[in-house]
């Protein structure tokens, strides 16, 4: 063993002990749940996207279809998220918005096989939402592409 392996050890664990395996600061939810409670309350489906961050089907979802004006609401913690005047028809096969409603949703990167994103999730649950970018309509210019697992629908 060497001094650079010391080290770069050393540096590895002091990240995750300050920013946590997401390379960021960890961050603390109002609703906090054990595996098993989400596990409850969640279909596997859900549970994967929600809680693993995993990612649906395109075009799997119907509310990528939902066109009645109403409330989209987290499936984890029953948030309000997103009101259907700010939905839009991406093309890209998952219910897209271009704004969030105020104080519904958080960030942070997302590093993977596509370099940085920015994932979006429920400021409340941690629930795993989708990713947003910068390829959207006005007036935000955003695309905040969601997996129709993470929503409930409630109509107006």
């Amino acid at each position: 063993m060497n001094r650079r392996t010391i080290l770069g050890a050393g540096a590895a664990a002091l990240s995750l002990m300050v920013f946590g395996r997401g390379g960021m600061a960890a961050e603390r939810f109002e609703i906090v749940k054990t595996e098993e409670e989400w596990r409850a309350i969640l279909s596997p489906e859900q549970f994967r996207v929600l809680r693993e961050e995993d990612t649906e089907r395109a075009f799997s979802s119907p509310l990528n279809d939902e066109k009645r004006a109403g409330t989209f609401h987290c499936a984890g913690c029953d948030l309000p998220l997103y009101a259907s005047e700010a939905k839009y028809d991406s093309g890209t096969g998952w219910p897209s918005f271009w704004e969030p409603l105020p104080n519904a949703v958080a960030t942070k990167a997302d590093w993977g096989i596509f370099g940085r994103r920015t994932e979006v999730h429920c400021r409340r649950c941690g629930g795993h939402l989708g990713h947003v970018f910068d390829d959207g309509p006005k007036p935000t210019g955003k695309r905040y592409c969601m997996n129709g697992l993470a929503l409930s629908f409630r109509p107006a």
